[in-house]
């Protein structure tokens, strides 16, 4: 091998070289793998085929296409198949599967988000709204920020594109019965990780775990789910309650009833 062909060999393991990640591709939520350890399992893999002298490994190709099985290693692209806004500031996005496959999320579990903005890759976990069992699309609450930057790229987003995620994550599996009741404090979009729990355990008739949801928003226009919440609400183990810290007395339309008021500002029972 001549002094040309050297360089040559030598420019094409350089390129192939694994990225270190910047900071801000890290979600920051403890996920394992994080994207630093893919980076250094990628690049333990790529110094010892070197070494070796391994040519293979530079005629490989990643490609990301529907994906039919989530990897917490590898993003996959996911067709969004509707974007609704719920509130100003709030989205409701369903994302394709292919024929009527299910995602494979226990509940519990949440996925990771990419996005790029202005060229710099973020990401961010969300955990889909969806029940376990939905078949052909899953569906994601997001809430944006004016100064976000995974809020600017959501905010772009359009029936028809595409996003990227990976997973699943999450060390917390719901099994039936396995606790006599459960307390779940959410506010806001922390209200996303609690509904598939909830739902799984009214789905599931011989599930007698006894439910109290409190959740804390600014209004009573700014809860989110309502009509799924209030559905859930009629379960003889579930109870809800809201805590509104903007509002400090709210009367029910054609029922006359006045919502309790919290011991700050507001609070309302389903």
């Amino acid at each position: 091998m001549d002094k040309g062909e050297e360089d040559d060999e030598e420019e094409a393991w350089l390129q192939l070289r694994p990225v270190e990640p910047l900071p801000s591709q890290c979600c920051g939520s403890g996920c394992s793998p994080c994207v630093f350890d893919l980076y250094q399992r990628d690049l333990a893999s790529w110094e010892a085929a070197r070494a070796s002298k391994d040519r293979s490994l530079l005629s490989g190709e990643e490609t990301q296409s529907c994906p039919s099985k989530l990897s917490p290693e590898t993003f996959l692209a996911f067709l969004i198949s509707a974007t609704d806004r719920l509130t100003k500031d709030t989205y409701l996005v369903r994302f394709a599967l292919p024929g009527n496959s299910q995602l494979g999320l226990r509940p519990g579990q949440h996925l990771i988000l990419r996005g790029i903005v202005d060229g710099l890759e973020i990401q961010r976990a969300y955990t889909p709204i969806s029940p376990a069992n939905a078949k052909g699309y899953f569906e994601v609450l997001i809430k944006c920020y004016q100064t976000g930057l995974m809020s600017q790229y959501v905010e772009s987003w359009k029936a028809g594109d595409t996003a990227f995620w990976r997973g699943p994550f999450g060390g917390f599996f719901y099994k039936p019965n396995q606790y006599g009741e459960l307390l779940m404090l959410a506010a806001g979009t922390g209200l996303a990780p609690m509904v598939p729990i909830l739902q799984s355990i009214t789905d599931n008739a011989e599930d007698e775990t006894f439910i109290t949801l409190v959740g804390c928003f600014k209004t009573f226009e700014g809860i989110y789910l309502k009509t799924f919440l209030g559905e859930q609400a009629r379960f003889w183990n579930v109870r809800t309650f809201f805590v509104l810290s903007q509002m400090r007395k709210l009367t029910l339309r054609g029922e006359g009833t006045s919502w309790c008021r919290a011991a700050r500002q507001g609070e309302a029972r389903i």
